[in-house]
């Protein structure tokens, strides 16, 4: 039963899909207003049919219904609850479902949130969008099916994989990173609308810059939350490893984050309209291309899912998103005039195309680096592996430009600068890069690109506060408002600039923790017997004996360890090991010591009850986890550059025309250059 409803609503929804994206690209390119409303019953139609899907699919899972395919091969009685939810995306088949729904949602959200708006522009841009959710829903399908009847059914199956109910993370972790993924389809839906109709007036970059905005929101959050349990979980004492299913993540977000620059000349010079496009697209096409390198199974990876039959597909479609995205730039890209020209190389919109060029750069250096070895296999026959020396010798260099790049923008006008008012507004924030420098190596702190780093984060600090706490100041003097008033005040009325220096912020800490716990790690392992101590730093872990238990879906053995700091604090740490019945090797979970100073991490790698011995790898991470606490920056950040200053305003003479009239002008949409 559940097999045939769940199929019969994917169908449903392929159904929808197909009709909505012909009547709403057909419809679009006539200018026919009627095609409007129909889009929008096909989009509301998918939705609910995903929604549907997904929910048959979860009450399967949650009913061990063995008959269908899918709970056959994740179900398990013993699971718990929370992992037999979560178990919908753990593995291809029903990760594809997934997305369905995400996709659904996001496409019934832009359409209801711009319904009011220009009914052809939008005709192409739902159309553009529902024709992806074609593409997706033929997965479901056929190649990628969840909802296969079982016979005979089997009594129990063996639970989702071990790594993926191994630790909380992964209940989040996925879906924000499906968020950022899915959430690309909408920019690219406006940007082939825009090339579509010729032009890109502040009309349509505000929605595509907020959506955009939203997609790069999640993409990150999924991003340091997928590093964060690699940290949690793995025990392999590290966070990041270039591995090729991270870099199909990391790979949009260079983009997207270029994009977002990119759109600050757009609107201000009214320069880079196709540049600031072709990233959109190849936002989106990367985004296909990581879901692609994920799931067909080519790439041998923790993160990534098995061989399926779903890679040649993939590679259809990704042929199919290419030549469509270089047809529309070749040939109506010469619509998207710039309207002036850069006046002087020291200046805000120099700053931002080189960062976009560094952004690029870093773009087709990991992405080489990552389809290497395919490539050589396949023209050589030989696989060769790239690794981090690679990865590190050429982004590292990009990423620090990156950084320095970030102080040196927000401190240049726009056109033209005076030399004298540039020198004044950078030899505070140099000298604070200087002294930090200065302060590092009297602390016994070596190494060129460390501490590099760390002066360009102080360098960029008191730029970025220094811009935040200006307008407030202005405020304060001139209107005689107190701190908050002003304070508040001021992110109202530049809520987007506001948000982008908290998120570059947050950025800064990134830096600042990945140079730390990179450049000054200590590491040591070994092996104890009870009552014996492992020394590391001005840590002694000593090991007084093992523990055992049993929970529903696994048992484990955990080591006991007394863990003195150099402060003369003591603490318990309990790293161990999980046995899955359905797993031959244990899976390890490691126990860490957070502080804000650092973090001492501890993964048990052997034990021996018999002769009372414990072996152990141990690191100390300075500053690690800053990665993960500046997640609240970065949606704080987001959150009010996306928030709206004021309700949507159309202008009288922006009402949609009468068939056949010239093409209408653009909405005057969050006047006063919000987001």
């Amino acid at each position: 039963m559940n097999s045939t409803l769940g199929y019969g609503l994917v169908l449903a929804g392929l159904a929808f899909a197909s009709f909505g994206a012909l009547v709403g690209l057909v419809g679009g390119m006539r200018r026919d207003d009627a095609a409007f409303p129909w889009v929008m019953r096909c989009v509301w139609g998918f939705f609910l049919c995903m929604l549907g899907a997904n929910g048959v699919m979860e009450y399967a899972l949650l009913t061990n219904d063995f008959s269908v395919a899918y709970v056959a091969q994740v179900g398990s009685r013993a699971t718990p609850t929370i992992f037999k939810i979560v178990s919908l995306w753990s593995a291809l088949e029903g990760s594809i479902l997934f997305w369905g729904i995400i996709m659904g949602t996001y496409v019934l959200a832009f359409a209801l949130v711009h319904r009011k708006e220009h009914a052809r522009y939008m005709s192409l841009a739902l159309g553009t969008m529902l024709a992806v959710g074609v593409f997706f829903t033929f997965l479901i399908a056929g190649p990628a099916n969840p909802f296969h009847s079982v016979s005979p059914v089997p009594l129990d199956g063996p639970g989702p994989n071990a790594l993926l109910q191994n630790h909380y993370l992964m209940i989040i972790h996925p879906p924000m990173l499906y968020l950022g993924y899915v959430g690309m389809t909408v920019p690219f839906g406006i940007a082939v609308a825009a090339l579509l109709r010729g032009e890109m007036g502040d009309a349509w970059m505000a929605p595509l810059r907020r959506w955009t905005l939203v997609a790069w929101l999640f993409l990150s959050v999924g991003i340091i939350l997928g590093s964060w349990w690699a940290y949690a979980v793995l025990g392999w004492g590290g966070y990041w490893a270039w591995d090729p299913v991270e870099n199909a993540s990391f790979l949009p977000w260079l983009t997207s984050t270029a994009f977002m620059h990119s759109t600050l000349v757009h609107e201000r010079k009214k320069m880079l309209k196709l540049w600031t496009l072709s990233l959109v697209l190849g936002s989106f096409v990367l985004t296909i291309l990581g879901t692609f390198m994920t799931r067909s199974g080519i790439f041998n990876s923790v993160h990534s899912f098995t061989q399926s039959d779903i890679g040649p597909t993939f590679l259809v479609f990704i042929g199919v998103l290419m030549f469509v995205c270089i047809a529309l730039l070749s040939t109506r890209g010469h619509l998207l005039v710039a309207e002036s020209d850069i006046k002087s190389m020291v200046s805000r919109e120099t700053t931002i195309l080189v960062n976009n060029l560094v952004f690029v750069a870093i773009t087709f250096t990991v992405l080489l680096g990552t389809l290497y070895p395919l490539i050589s296999e396949a023209v050589r026959g030989i696989r060769v592996s790239v690794g981090e020396p690679y990865f590190n010798k050429m982004a590292v260099p990009g990423g620090v430009m990156v950084l320095f790049l970030m102080g040196v923008g927000p401190m240049l006008p726009w056109g033209s600068s005076d030399p004298k008012l540039v020198r004044e507004r950078f030899w505070i924030p140099a000298a604070v890069g200087v002294a930090i420098v200065g302060a590092c190596l009297l602390a016994g702190l070596r190494g060129f690109y460390p501490l590099l780093t760390f002066g360009l984060a102080g360098f960029v600090t008191v730029i970025t506060l220094r811009e935040l706490a200006l307008p407030v100041k202005v405020r304060m003097s001139e209107k005689g408002e107190g701190f908050v008033t002003a304070l508040l005040g001021s992110a109202t009325k530049a809520r987007r600039r506001f948000g982008g220096y908290i998120v570059h912020l947050g950025i800064v800490m990134i830096f600042v923790s990945v140079a730390a716990s990179s450049a000054f790690v200590t590491h040591t392992s070994g092996t104890v017997r009870i009552g014996e101590s492992l020394k590391i730093g001005g840590y002694q872990v000593k090991y007084l004996g093992l523990a055992s238990g049993q929970e529903p879906h696994r048992t484990y053995v955990a080591t006991k360890v007394q863990v003195t700091a150099p402060n003369g604090d003591v603490s318990e740490m309990a790293p161990r090991m999980n046995y899955y019945e359905r797993m031959t090797d244990p899976v390890g979970t490691p126990a860490v010591r957070e502080t804000a100073k650092e973090d001492l991490y501890l993964s048990l790698m052997a034990f021996s009850e018999d002769r009372g011995t414990a072996s152990f790898n141990a690191w100390i991470f300075p500053l690690v986890g800053w990665i993960w606490w500046s997640i609240p920056l970065l949606v704080l950040g987001t959150l009010i550059a996306v928030w709206p200053a004021r309700r949507a305003r159309v202008t009288a003479d922006a009402k949609t025309p009468a068939a056949g009239s010239p093409p209408e002008p653009d909405v005057e949409m969050n006047p006063g250059g919000a987001a």
